[in-house]
């Protein structure tokens, strides 16, 4: 079997166990889907040639596993102790929660993301930054409470991605670290309203994409690569730190919508000191990707010259168009804002 068909064959099973996770009626066979997600996305973290590599899947199957086992066990005891109306008691909630919230990489268990993130493929970072957080996301909602222990989740998710990403010179961490506090804003509009969610998942899975194709393209890895002037293009280089920008969720670009409309939610349902404390939390992730943009259009280094520039013709047609999209959101804004 050759690579593209073995990717294909486990791309395929990725979907299915997250599709029988989110459709199913049974706890059993949320726990399955979520189970055959994982076999199948272990293989595709794999790689024969990267020791690195095979590290990140094993310590991404460890944590799954131990994440899977915490769910199973948790679902056994609320079945004997709580047989009716379980999602009203706080222990039996927190149990199905932090094993949820294990798997996605919400802080205080975020600690293996950025690890598994730094050692793998960008297309690997995309699943897992993306198509990955959205089975236990749904099965989340089904239990979230709007307790003390959820708020503390949200906050802290906000704030370990916001102090995480500070000193980082590793793209794919400084990635990892922006999904973690992404995260929060998440569990904040899964607590008000789980459509909003869904527009938030949406949003920061374009945004993210964009990144992702674009650091891919160029085979990029670490910070100075960036900084390199003879390779990167200023007109990539600017498209690349407005989807930044958008990602960090600065108005007028689209990454602010769906943070506005968590906002007002927020604030609509008497929730303001929190709204307040994410908002000031998210200032320092903003801060730096401004850092990083605006060193890298000011500075250059021409020594550093082995990052490539973009050379599929493809790419170079389609990143700007999904740049533009990323940054015509307030023009449609009213209308959302209204639906929701």
């Amino acid at each position: 079997m050759n690579n593209n068909s073995k990717k294909l064959l486990f791309l395929s099973t990725v979907l299915m166990g997250t599709i029988l996770s989110i459709s199913s009626n049974s706890w059993f066979g949320v726990w399955m889907g979520l189970e055959i997600n994982l076999l199948s996305i272990t293989p595709m973290l794999t790689n024969n040639k990267n020791a690195m590599m095979n590290e990140s899947a094993i310590k991404y199957f460890i944590v799954q596993a131990m994440a899977s086992t915490m769910l199973l066990f948790s679902i056994l005891l609320i079945q004997m102790k709580y047989p009716t109306s379980w999602e009203k008691q706080m222990i039996p909630s927190m149990l199905i929660s932090s094993s949820l919230l294990l798997k996605i990489g919400a802080a205080p268990f975020h600690f293996w993301f950025p690890e598994v993130m730094s050692a793998t493929s960008w297309m690997n970072c995309l699943i897992m930054m993306t198509w990955q957080k959205i089975a236990p996301m749904m099965v989340l909602s089904y239990c979230l409470q709007p307790s003390s222990f959820i708020f503390l989740v949200n906050i802290l998710s906000i704030f370990m991605g916001a102090m995480g990403g500070l000193n980082q010179t590793s793209l794919k961490q400084i990635m990892a670290y922006s999904s973690i506090s992404h995260l929060g804003w998440m569990i904040g509009s899964l607590i008000v309203s789980e459509n909003v969610w869904e527009l938030y998942f949406l949003v920061y899975s374009l945004l993210s994409m964009i990144l992702i194709f674009m650091f891919k393209s160029m085979n990029l890895s670490f910070l100075n690569q960036i900084f390199s002037t003879s390779n990167v293009k200023p007109e990539i280089k600017l498209m690349m730190f407005l989807s930044l920008l958008s990602l960090g969720g600065m108005p007028p670009f689209l990454g602010f919508l769906p943070k506005w409309i968590v906002i007002q939610l927020l604030i609509e349902n008497q929730l303001t000191t929190i709204m307040t404390i994410m908002v000031v939390l998210t200032m320092i992730t903003l801060y730096f990707y401004l850092r990083i943009s605006f060193s890298a259009l000011i500075l250059s280094f021409k020594e550093n010259s082995w990052s490539n520039s973009i050379k599929n013709k493809k790419m170079i047609l389609i990143l700007p168009f999904m740049v533009m999209i990323s940054t015509m959101s307030l023009a449609c804004s009213p209308t959302l804002i209204s639906l929701y």
